[in-house]
């Protein structure tokens, strides 16, 4: 007897499922327990079961988010709603049932009116600064084309003849030669020749 213990013990232990070969046909589905329940069953003290619609949106890590929104709507209204909704749109829809209740929390009097208008605001503050520094990347465009031009109007008069020659009579050298002959001549007048 031992022996077949003991035989039957090495022909399991290779084994590496606990389920015998004998069982083929799949087991039914039986009703999932949830292991903690959602952040909604837990803060309403009821039962959360697998067809809640709070749980996907309202983690049981995140207890804060429904407490915010749950404060300002209710619970009931937040089902309605989500209810009311396609499931893509859902998520979308309690992101913004949280935002909207944390700034209704925030600033009961304006709510996420009031943080809009801020926001609108600030837009056209940086769109009036934007604005300026556009008027002014202009300026300083019209200014380089006005130098550039400049800057290539001097370059094509110094070129011409007519210009060489009026740069070389108005040249620091040229006023040291006429002022040296002005003062030769101031000498004639005063020298007379020596014959007669």
């Amino acid at each position: 007897m031992e022996s077949l213990d003991t035989g039957a013990s090495a022909s399991r232990s290779p084994s590496p499922s606990p389920v015998p070969p004998s069982r083929s046909s799949p087991t039914p589905a039986l009703p999932v327990a949830v292991a903690s329940p959602c952040a909604a069953c837990k803060t309403l003290r009821r039962r959360c079961s697998e067809s809640c619609v709070l749980a996907p949106y309202f983690p049981p890590s995140e207890p804060t988010k429904f407490a915010i929104a749950h404060r300002v709507f209710g619970a009931s209204n937040i089902v309605k709603l989500l209810l009311t909704l396609p499931v893509s749109q859902r998520d979308d829809a309690v992101t913004s049932m949280i935002y909207e209740a944390s700034t209704r929390i925030r600033d009961p009097v304006y709510g996420c009116a009031g943080a809009i208008s801020q926001l609108q605001m600030q837009i056209s503050l940086l769109q009036a600064q934007l604005a300026e520094s556009q008027a002014e990347l202009i300026s300083m465009q019209i200014q380089r084309d006005i130098l550039t031009e400049q800057l290539y109007m001097t370059k094509s008069q110094d070129s011409s003849p007519q210009r060489s020659i009026e740069s070389l009579l108005n040249s620091p050298y040229d006023y040291q030669i006429n002022s040296c002959l002005d003062d030769y001549n101031g000498f004639d007048s005063i020298w007379e020749p020596l014959w007669t």
